[in-house]
């Protein structure tokens, strides 16, 4: 079901449009999650630092799909609110020419610079063999990811968040049945677990893509279309590409954090390879609160609805502020008993750097959830450039930190987990104050009627 979020209560509209998203991407997360779980219960820490880096990579690949899908989205979404089904159907061939054309070129290069990847990782040789054959399968599933991405961007876009939802628990759960079958049954070790992600995948991206050209009318002959129109793949390219920078600049940054923990050896590198997946499980949701917000601000935006924006705004805030604090706590407290979840007991060593990392980052979810926002609010608003300035300072603390503090001998790697909420706290700092002090963001929306009414 589609859901107009231009009309009815602001805050009730917001979070059930949110709920699907915050319950879908789990879901998502348990694809490598699971990869993770089996490989590090039952193949040893080396695995699970393979596949904890390999989990890096792909995320970085992944995140240049992604933000060319949400910055195309956040153009839906203001077509959906001004009732303008001709410009939408423009902006769905725009988008799709632009988007695919990319993913093909991504897929090669991802192939043709494999074995380079360990160097610039600085993976040791011990964890490079079994990552390389995890890549080697992993990278056939780009594709997949484009067209989850694509479809579930564009039907968030028009309300519907529900259908996305149900592809991926589908092939969550078959993610997970053919990680024990492919692993444990068959033996076929790391490999294995990288086919069962991929298949996996495929099995949502098709699927959702089918559904949507059976379901929504305007993909109704979309693709029998003659001719692009230039003018909008301008527009998307507008909100896409700074999107897809600012997605894969703040990916980026993460990369090289990697290839900095890789530099501390396997044990290091398995510790933050499951408290990395902890961490994307605890502050998940607040990052789909932040996409459906956006949504929301986008209709109501093209609706041209500021009260309501307003409206949405400050309950946003409130509600993620309150989540952020009951995770940071529950993540604090039951550190040990999480990271006992992805290695074994007996692991002390891996257990207590985990343990060290999730103490710093539980304690400060309120910034990255904030940051969210502040992603969602100028993507929505058409200022992607502002998030991609946000991205650059929020890494760009992180990266120079981590080098910099990690390199101190009294530090070490615990250098590197402060690095990262001093990041979120810096952005969100730029952020607000960009908010509270700039003329354009006041005159947003008298900017945006008047543009409409010429």
């Amino acid at each position: 079901m589609n859901r107009d979020l231009t009309k009815g209560p602001v805050m009730r509209s917001m979070l059930l449009f949110a709920f699907p998203m915050i319950l879908g991407n789990l879901l998502q997360q348990c694809y490598n999650v699971a990869d993770t779980l089996i490989v590090g219960r039952f193949l040893g820490s080396n695995a699970l630092a393979a596949v904890g880096s390999s989990f890096t990579l792909m995320t970085f690949l992944t995140s240049i799909l992604l933000g060319l899908c949400m910055g195309s989205g956040a153009v839906y979404s203001i077509r959906f609110g001004q009732r303008d089904e001709e410009g939408l159907k423009e902006s769905i061939c725009a988008s799709f020419a632009l988007i695919s054309s990319l993913t093909i070129f991504l897929n090669l290069l991802a192939f043709l610079c494999l074995d380079g990847i360990r160097v610039f990782l600085q993976v040791p040789e011990e964890v490079w063999r079994p990552m390389r054959s995890y890549l080697s399968v992993i990278f056939c599933g780009i594709a997949a990811t484009f067209f989850y991405n694509y479809f579930a961007s564009f039907l968030r876009a028009v309300g519907n968040s529900v259908a996305p939802l149900i592809f991926l628990a589908v092939s969550a759960v078959l993610n997970i049945l053919l990680d024990l079958w492919f692993v444990l049954g068959l033996d076929w070790g790391v490999p294995g677990a990288a086919a069962a992600t991929v298949i996996a995948q495929y099995i949502s991206g098709i699927g959702i893509a089918v559904y949507t050209f059976l379901r929504c009318p305007q993909f109704t002959g979309i693709f029998r279309r003659l001719r692009i129109s230039w003018p909008c793949v301008k527009e998307i390219a507008s909100f896409s590409v700074l999107t897809c920078v600012q997605q894969s600049v703040m990916n980026l940054g993460i990369l090289m954090v990697q290839g900095l923990v890789n530099s501390f050896g396997a044990v290091v590198m398995a510790a933050f390879a499951a408290a990395v997946k902890i961490d994307a499980f605890a502050y998940m949701p607040v990052q789909d609160f932040g996409n459906a917000f956006s949504t929301f601000i986008a209709q109501n935006y093209g609706a041209e609805q500021p009260e309501r924006i307003r409206k949405g705004l400050k309950g946003a805030i409130i509600t993620a502020l309150i989540f952020c604090v009951i995770i940071s706590a529950g993540v604090w407290f039951f550190a040990q008993p999480l990271m006992e979840l992805f290695v074994d007991s007996g692991e002390t060593e891996i257990i207590q750097e985990g343990i060290r990392y999730l103490h710093v980052e539980g304690a400060f979810y309120c910034g990255i959830g904030c940051l969210f926002l502040l992603y969602g609010l100028y993507r929505a608003l058409g200022k992607p450039g502002m998030s991609v300035i946000l991205t650059v300072v929020s890494l760009g603390t992180r990266v120079g930190l981590a080098y910099a503090l990690s390199a101190l001998p009294s530090v070490g790697v615990k250098g590197i987990w402060w690095s990262i909420p001093i990041g979120w706290f810096l952005a969100d700092l730029a952020g607000i104050i960009y908010y509270l002090k700039s003329d354009a963001m006041k005159n947003q929306f008298q900017t945006h009627a008047d543009s409409r009414k010429r």
